[in-house]
């Protein structure tokens, strides 16, 4: 009996340990961002990078840099200065619950060098320094916690200065220059610059589940297809990669002569398809009926945006 129950507490910290380090799962990429082009608010580096989501992150370290915190881990009850910091008697009155579950639960995502990170979304960063800042106006603050509050309000005027350039992009429709300059950097990340050689990219178990589905006879040996199946490849994998990639994988392959995936890059496109698979198939699987499946899809990519 007690065997069992170290047995079950180990099983519950090794299993706790992969989830914290990702193990055994495909862990988000950045495509765009390093550590060598930051974010830079006055004398402030935020090390910040777009992942293949589209979650603006910007890493964990850079934010306790940003705030001007500590640098490193606390080995109280296992969590991170930042943790400690807003579960703490004097912050926490100011943090809401959302924003405290995110602090706590970093996103572990693989860096453009494949090495792992972890990081907050952007919007992150602003609401901390809302709390402290809003924790010193109501007087809260310790006098060791004061440096923290100024270099809270010094981001938050750089912040400041960047939404109202971005306000006025917007207002002059130099956004839209912006946009396509963004377009051409996804596109290059995302297109190969010359054909790939056809190999299998797409699984069996990806249209079986699409012919159980929809009730149709499926023979693993036969190529042969209904035309419609084409279409719901593009819906559902080839259109949920970014913005744009769709449409130039049409342009350069206008009848279909080749498949979409000998366009795609093999160190940022071919991942990306290859998770997007994946997660369509589990879709697939968990679903009774083709339109079971299309309302899972909806209600998985509403709660993605």
């Amino acid at each position: 009996m007690v065997d069992d129950e170290k047995r079950s507490k180990s099983d519950i910290a090794r299993l706790g340990a992969q989830a914290r380090w990702g193990e055994g799962k495909t862990l988000p990429r950045a495509i765009f961002g390093s550590t060598d082009n930051p974010l830079t608010i006055g004398d402030i580096e935020l090390p910040c990078y777009v992942l293949d989501d589209e979650r603006r992150v910007l890493t964990a370290s850079g934010v306790q840099f940003g705030m001007a915190m500590a640098q490193g881990g606390s080995m109280k009850k296992g969590l991170s200065r930042l943790e400690l910091f807003v579960s703490g008697k004097i912050l926490s009155p100011f943090i809401s619950n959302d924003l405290r579950e995110r602090v706590q639960n970093p996103i572990l995502f693989r860096t453009p060098a494949n090495g792992k990170a972890y990081g907050y979304e952007a919007e992150v960063l602003v609401e901390l320094c809302e709390a402290v800042l809003a924790a010193r106006q109501a007087g809260k603050l310790q006098a060791q916690q004061m440096p923290i509050a100024q270099q809270c309000e010094i981001l938050m005027r750089g912040f400041a200065r960047v939404g109202i350039v971005a306000l006025v992009d917007e207002a002059t429709g130099y956004e839209r220059v912006r946009k396509r300059g963004e377009l051409h950097k996804i596109l290059e990340a995302y297109i190969a610059k010359e054909l790939l050689p056809w190999s299998k990219r797409f699984p069996d178990s990806f249209y079986e589940e699409m012919f159980r589905l929809h009730g149709w006879d499926y023979d693993p040996r036969s190529v042969a297809r209904p035309g419609v199946v084409g279409k719901f490849t593009n819906k559902y994998i080839y259109e949920a990669l970014p913005e744009g990639v769709i449409d130039e994988l049409k342009a350069k392959n206008p009848e279909n002569k080749k498949r979409h995936h000998q366009f795609l890059t093999e160190d940022v496109g071919h991942p990306h398809l290859e998770r997007q698979i994946t997660a369509t198939t589990t879709l697939m699987r968990a679903s009774d009926d083709w339109t079971g499946f299309k309302k899972l899809y909806d209600a998985v990519q509403k709660r993605s945006r």
